[in-house]
């Protein structure tokens, strides 16, 4: 059965990490899914979040790592996924997840969300958090994958 796990990984964090790791264990494949939204631009350029995830990923043989524009459940129904698979870190994820599921299956009731709950050491940790940490001059390192400290701190050197 193959998964989607979209998202935003902007940038990728420990939890993304954790929950992409967990949700490859339940799912032969799992396709990650970078949002590409021109009428929301990143943080990261798409490009650099395609890589950094892939790097992050890398030793998780059936992940894959792709960007779209398109619906969440669009790109799923024409990459052949029957499951969407979504974080949860506390209540608010919890019911604007229950949310986005019902409009999916709205969508195309043929295929599910499965909502992953964070572990409970890492239901703090977010892209936003991490975003705010870097710009503030803090050091986020024990929130996302060694390769992406490097390229935060590179992006550090470069300001």
């Amino acid at each position: 059965m193959r998964a989607l796990f979209p998202g935003s990984f902007d940038p990728i964090t420990v939890g993304h990490v954790d929950l992409i790791t967990r949700a490859s264990r339940l799912f032969s494949s799992v396709m990650v899914v970078v949002a590409d939204n021109p009428a929301k631009p990143g943080w990261l350029p798409v490009t650099q979040r395609i890589a950094l995830v892939k790097k992050a990923t890398a030793a998780l043989p059936n992940v894959t790592v792709t960007a779209t524009d398109a619906l969440t459940v669009t790109f799923a129904r024409e990459n052949g996924a029957q499951v969407i698979v979504r974080g949860t870190r506390n209540t608010q994820d919890d019911e604007f997840e229950r949310n986005l599921a019902a409009v999916n299956y709205h969508l195309d009731p043929t295929i599910e969300t499965v909502l992953l709950p964070s572990k409970p050491e890492l239901a703090f940790v977010s892209s936003s958090t991490v975003r705010e940490i870097v710009r503030f001059g803090g050091d986020p390192k024990e929130l996302v994958p060694p390769v992406v400290a490097a390229a935060l701190e590179r992006m550090r050197d470069n300001e």
